[in-house]
């Protein structure tokens, strides 16, 4: 933004230069031909072509610019000569310093740019005190240049863009008493502004944006009376806005976005500065009430920027009444409580007519859409009103033809009806549309095929019916991003004409599309990102599907597929993301040693059949392997302990066998391990207590979100001082980013927890640890070390056939929520150190042996009901009904009966035997037709009921 001043410094030049043809000085000539060979490695000669001794008019060369008077160099402009795609290209790491020397021979030297070089310092002497005008932005500049202490007629220097650390030479520049223009923006530069900035007298134009400058504002700022822009943006700027800068009158320029800054904006500030036309205080921690109305005299204001980053800013525009003075060009009002409780949109927008960008997102107004934006402002480019709860007809006057808007977002509101059919013909500019998540009807407008620039179009989240446009694929050539997720779209997924050459990002996931895929979808054969989940795409994979080359995310869960998976699938060697679960997939999992990058893989609900593939084993960035509900069969292979990222192991309900190796205690990343429904036998391995399970919960981005940035430049709503819409990288700007990510397919799993699926997604997948392996066939005791698994949530065991104790080391299950030990052949008693896991809401030990009272009655315990426990008849207490002290006096109960109890047993024993007998003699009577063999069976039948008797009661 510091960048006024620079056209005003160039323009005085020139009324005293000429660019015509001179005879310059032959001294500067050879002094320029020696400039050249300092430039000369490694372009070997390519830069500087009209330098040469046979041109001897070294003014007509260019760069160059001599005064027709004195035929002396006045400006050398030697921006990029070392550009950076030459150097780069060519494999070097070139950086050179400067011999100021070599500038000796320019003793009328004002204007000297040396941007965007590789420029690391500078060696020798500059005798020359004239400079006026010194670029030396993008370079790799560590301090700042020592000879700039002597140049006392110096009023433009730009450092912007360099390696500058700190301001230890700063004090030199206090002799630059003529200095007009300081910029010292995107730096390294830390700690606070130097109080000595106010020395600097002349100074109109100040940039520090950029850096990491923290405390708070001196007040040597305020010392600065000729200032006229003030940028100190993207910093870590603290304390409250110094009332001291209502000094600086002559300010038109006051930068102070994306800082810590605090407090009341205090208002009285704004009223001093009459000449203001540029305010800019967004995203920062600003609290209290502003009234708009304090606005109201600054005459001059056309840039008015106040995104809250905090949501503690309450701004009001309608107390007390006011008539604005100003004319905006930019208004940004975002996420700042405006108007509330009323959430009126502002009054005062409706005498604007000049408004280029507007930015009223996330502050909760309501009312009808207001279509009279467009009508009052022709020269509109930038529209967000996303999340508001804005209801009506999104409407657009069919004579407002070719209106210049590049940008306009309507998401998140209730807006109703259906979309204007001649959206495409009214603006026919747009870049970015997005009207998702709304209540828009009907079909999508084949004129939306008239916006030839689209990039994005997001109308996901509405409740559109019939099919894709043809129009849409065929005339928005520039699309890059399509999202028409969560919709009623039916027919083809695309149609075969489709011409998205340019696409990167397809959603179609949750319609009711139909068919197979598509050929048509080749055209787009730069893709990123393909969803297709939720509809009804049936077919096989197409071999073709391989040819995309660039694909990171596939994601065809819950549809028809079937068939086996191509062998070309194993060329998409970028590929990150895999879901093709829920489908009728068959066959062996392919096999595909290149795709080094896969991390999450879905595969479950289908019919896999056969092992785990070996080549999955070079996949060494896995971190998902969901395989859950198919028909694999064989072992863990040993190479699963070379999946060193796994996180996530899902291998519930196949055929797998065998035992459980212990190899699996290699993955030391693992947090959730599902074997549960297969066929393992033998014990579990005591070595899974090594395994982490999150207590190494390392909070990095391997389930983020993935976030994808366009890779082209977007019009993102910044208004230039100059009065000019700027045109900024998309992945650079600080206003609209955090809305407009490109977001890719969050990572998301299923796991039994607490006697029910739940599904985790994102960061919560950070925060769950669980093992289940029940319903196998393993055996022996439980491993005491188990219970070393600190931070381990969930612990199902259940359905198996595991015998001894409960370990009593249990108890170090400090995290655990859900412990499912039932249906085993568990004996002994409860372990009442169980009572001191306080997290435990889940306990289950049903249909067992176990023998005793059960802890009840401290911490959790008293929240388990007798579901917990029945199946084991030998335990008493509560939540059971049968008491502790009964049990013990009751024969039923007892496995060991007392003597005076014996002679009542077998009085009971005598009456059971004969009724059996009997029962046993008139089924021989019965039955004396049968066969001899079928006597014969009947006969060992008594015998053994008549032994089962004789081992229970004598």
């Amino acid at each position: 933004m510091v960048s006024c001043h620079i056209s005003v410094l160039l323009l005085e030049n020139s009324k005293i230069g000429g660019y015509g043809s001179l005879a310059c000085m032959e001294e500067e000539r050879t002094g320029l031909l020696k400039l050249k060979e300092a430039f000369k490695h490694p372009i070997n000669g390519s830069a500087f072509s009209s330098w040469s001794e046979e041109q001897k008019d070294c003014c007509a060369w260019e760069h160059v610019k001599c005064d027709v008077i004195s035929k002396r160099v006045f400006q050398l402009s030697l921006n990029e000569i070392t550009n950076s795609s030459i150097v780069w290209d060519a494999g070097w790491n070139w950086y050179f310093s400067l011999n100021l020397s070599l500038l000796l021979p320019f003793r009328e030297l004002k204007n000297l740019s040396l941007a965007r070089n590789y420029l690391t310092g500078f060696t020798g002497e500059m005798r020359s005190s004239k400079l006026q005008y010194l670029d030396l932005s993008h370079n790799k500049l560590t301090e700042i240049p020592s000879f700039l202490s002597g140049q006392k007629s110096l009023k433009y220097l730009n450092l912007e863009t360099n390696y500058l650390t700190n301001l230890s030479h700063f004090k030199d520049l206090t002799t630059l008493s003529m200095l007009e223009t300081l910029n010292l923006g995107f730096n390294f530069i830390t700690g606070n502004i130097p109080r000595f900035i106010g020395s600097l007298a002349s100074l109109k134009a100040l940039s520090f944006a950029g850096n990491t400058l923290t405390s708070s504002l001196p007040e040597g700022l305020c010392m600065l009376r000729n200032l006229e822009e003030l940028d100190l943006s993207l910093n870590s700027l603290t304390g409250v806005i110094p009332l001291c800068l209502s000094n600086l009158t002559s300010l038109k320029l006051l930068e102070l976005s994306w800082n810590l800054f605090v407090g009341n904006i205090p208002l009285t500030l704004f009223r001093n500065l009459k000449s203001l036309e540029y305010i800019s205080l967004s995203h920062n921690h600003f609290e209290g009430l502003i009234s708009f109305s304090s606005f109201s005299s600054n005459s001059k204001l056309e840039v008015f920027e106040l995104d809250s980053g905090n949501s503690e800013l309450e701004v009001d525009t309608e107390n007390p009444p006011w008539t604005p003075l100003f004319q905006l060009k930019v208004l940004r009002l975002s996420n700042c409580r405006l108007n509330q409780p009323t959430g009126s949109i502002p009054t005062f927008i409706l005498s604007q007519y000049d408004l280029r960008v507007v930015n009223l997102s996330h502050n909760r107004m309501v009312g009808e859409f207001p279509s009279w934006l467009f009508q009052n402002n022709t020269n509109l480019e930038s529209l967000s009103l996303r999340n508001n709860s804005l209801t009506g007809q999104f409407l657009l006057h069919p004579h407002s033809r070719n209106l210049n808007m590049s940008w306009l977002d309507i998401s998140m509101n209730k807006i109703q009806k259906e979309l204007p059919v001649y959206i495409g013909s009214v603006l026919p500019e747009l870049v970015i549309l997005n009207m998702s998540t709304n209540l828009f009807q009907g079909s999508i407008p084949p004129s939306v095929g008239d916006i030839e620039e689209l990039a994005l179009l997001d109308l996901s989240n509405n409740n559109l019916s019939g099919e894709i446009p043809k129009k849409l694929v065929v005339g928005c050539v520039h699309l890059r991003f399509l999202k028409l997720s969560n919709n009623c779209l039916h027919g083809p997924l695309l149609p075969r004409v489709s011409n998205l050459t340019y696409l990167f990002f397809l959603y179609l996931d949750n319609n009711h599309l139909s068919g197979e895929l598509p050929r048509g979808l080749l055209n787009s054969i730069n893709l990123r990102l393909l969803d297709i989940s939720n509809n009804l795409i049936s077919g096989e994979i197409p071999n073709w599907l391989g040819d995309f080359s660039e694909l990171r995310s596939l994601v065809i869960f819950n549809n028809s597929f079937k068939g086996h998976i191509p062998p070309s699938f194993c060329n998409l060697k970028r590929i990150s993301f895999v879901d093709l679960s829920r489908n009728r997939f068959s066959g062996f999992i392919p096999s595909c040693g290149n795709l080094t990058s896969l991390k999450y893989l879905h595969l479950h609900r289908n019919d896999f059949a056969g092992p785990l593939p070996r080549n999955l084993s070079r996949s060494t960035s896995l971190v998902t392997l969901d395989v859950r509900d198919n028909k694999l069969s064989g072992e863990i292979p040993i190479w699963i302990s070379s999946l060193s990222s796994l996180r996530v192991l899902l291998l519930k309900k196949n055929n797998l066998n065998g035992s459980i190796p212990f190899e699996i205690c290699y993955l030391k990343n693992i947090g959730v391990f599902d074997l549960s429904f297969n066929k393992f036998a033998g014990p579990i391995p005591s070595c899974l207590h090594q395994i982490p399970f999150g207590s190494r919960r390392l909070i990095d981005d391997t389930f983020a979100t993935n976030e994808f940035w366009l890779p082209w430049y977007f019009p993102f709503g910044h208004y230039s001082y100059e009065g000019e819409f700027e045109v900024g990288e998309f992945e650079v700007s600080g206003y609209l980013t955090q809305d407009y990510r490109m977001i890719d397919v969050g990572e998301e799993i299923e796991f039994m927890s607490k006697s029910r699926f739940e599904s985790y997604k994102g960061n919560n997948l950070y925060y769950i640890s669980g093992i289940d392996l029940s319903h196998n066939e393993l055996s022996g005791d439980i491993p005491n070390e188990l219970g070393y698994l600190s931070s381990v949530h969930t612990l199902n065991l259940s359905h198996n056939n595991l015998g001894g104790s409960i370990p009593t080391t249990f108890s170090g299950l400090m995290q655990i929520e859900s412990l499912d030990l039932s249906f085993n052949r568990l004996s002994g008693e409860i372990p009442p150190e169980l009572t001191q896991l306080s997290s435990l809401s889940v306990f289950l030990v049903a249909y067992n042996n176990l023998s005793g009272s059960i802890p009840y009655g401290k911490g959790q315990s008293v929240t388990f009901d007798e579901n917990s426990y029945t199946g084991n008849p030998l335990l008493c207490g509560l939540p059971l009904r049968t008491s502790c002290t009964r049990s013990r006096e009751s024969p039923s109960r007892s496995l060991h009966p007392r003597p005076e109890e014996k002679e009542s047993y077998r009085y009971e024993f005598l009456l059971s035997f004969l009724i059996s007998y009997l029962a046993a003699f008139l089924g021989v009577v019965s039955f004396l037709y049968f066969e001899a063999y079928r006597i014969e069976r009947l006969v060992a039948l008594v015998k053994a009921k008549i032994d089962v008797f004789r081992l229970k009661y004598l």
